[in-house]
């Protein structure tokens, strides 16, 4: 089996795509033979040294896959040799095999490109997750979304409005606003020329916003929330410290949340597996019909993961990039 590995932490260059050990699945995991996996700003971070995977978890890269079961343990059921699939992933997904946990494993949506199946697993239990069960986010509210060009800004643009909620997004060039208005954003916020806290304002606020700055961020988001409003924090590219006005948040009966997908276990009212069973009821259903699609600005061939990672590290992606693993 060949997988991309590195033997030491730094840029795009540390990549090798090499032979190594097969993945030894269990009775309850799925082994899937990949066609292809997403690249997520996780991976990027793993790559620098700055994100290590949990414990117990393979040190190859790689958080979603899609491709073809080539084997089930014993205690797996709802699954066959030769099925599509998708996977939720502790890693391992940049490989030409991964063996997941069954719960974390969903069917290929029907019609749907592997490639483009590859794209949705983790921006789905992401999105879901933290917009719905933890931020209740429902009809007739605002929800700002920072980073409205990536790959989660793009999922989450198009599952808020069909839940019904107004979206406002930032984006760095008007280009990408454009992009994120057909997808159903209205409030188009250009954090290079415009100030998001005194847009959102203007409308009463935020209802939930979710944030993938982090610290350079946190009291300008405090700022921008609606009363009993919701900030939900799901990354760190802003840095990891900041300074919390608590009495801004008490006027306001607001919350901060910081979450994480990729450490949560499989199992129990938190883990992986209850937010793939809830993506695969609720939102698996607008991805047939067509409401909800992936956006994959790029496809990129396996052996050329450095590629990836720097046009994701660009400004230049819109949505996802894929590697393609086989065809």
């Amino acid at each position: 089996m060949h997988a991309i590995e590195m033997d030491e932490a730094g840029g795009p260059e540390v990549l090798r795509w090499r032979e190594t050990a097969e993945p030894a699945p269990g009775p309850g995991d799925v082994l899937i033979d990949v066609v292809a996996a997403g690249v997520n700003r996780a991976d990027l971070l793993q790559r620098q040294g700055f994100y290590d995977p949990p414990p117990g978890a393979t040190r190859i890269m790689g958080l979603e896959c899609a491709g073809i079961v080539a084997e089930v343990g014993a205690e797996v059921s709802g699954f066959s040799k030769g099925d599509r699939v998708c996977a939720l992933l502790s890693g391992g997904g940049y490989a030409e095999r991964v063996a997941a946990p069954a719960e974390q494993v969903l069917p290929a949506p029907d019609g749907l490109d592997l490639a483009a199946a590859a794209a949705l697993p983790e921006v789905a239990a992401t999105v879901w997750s933290n917009l719905v069960m933890t931020a209740g986010l429902r009809a007739g509210q605002l929800v700002l979304l920072h980073g409205g060009g990536s790959g989660i800004g793009t999922h989450a643009i198009q599952v808020a409005r069909r839940l019904g909620a107004t979206v406002a997004v930032t984006a760095g060039s008007d280009e990408k606003l454009r992009r994120c208005a057909e997808l159903g954003a209205t409030v188009l916020i250009n954090y290079r020329e415009q100030d998001f806290v005194e847009v959102v304002r203007e409308r009463g606020g935020a209802d939930v916003i979710l944030d993938n700055m982090g610290a350079a961020y946190l009291g300008r988001n405090v700022a921008a929330l609606a009363p009993h409003g919701h900030l939900v924090v799901i990354g760190m590219q802003g840095g990891v410290r900041g300074e919390l006005d608590l009495g801004v948040l008490l006027r306001k009966w607001g919350s901060v949340h910081a979450t994480n997908l990729r450490g949560r276990p499989t199992d129990g009212p938190d883990g992986k597996g209850a937010i793939v069973a809830q993506v695969r009821e609720h939102v698996w259903p607008l991805v047939a019909d067509g409401t909800v699609a992936p956006i994959v600005h790029a496809e990129v061939p396996i052996a050329q993961a450095a590629e990836a990672h720097r046009l994701l590290d660009s400004s230049e992606a819109f949505g996802k990039v894929v590697l393609r693993v086989r065809d």
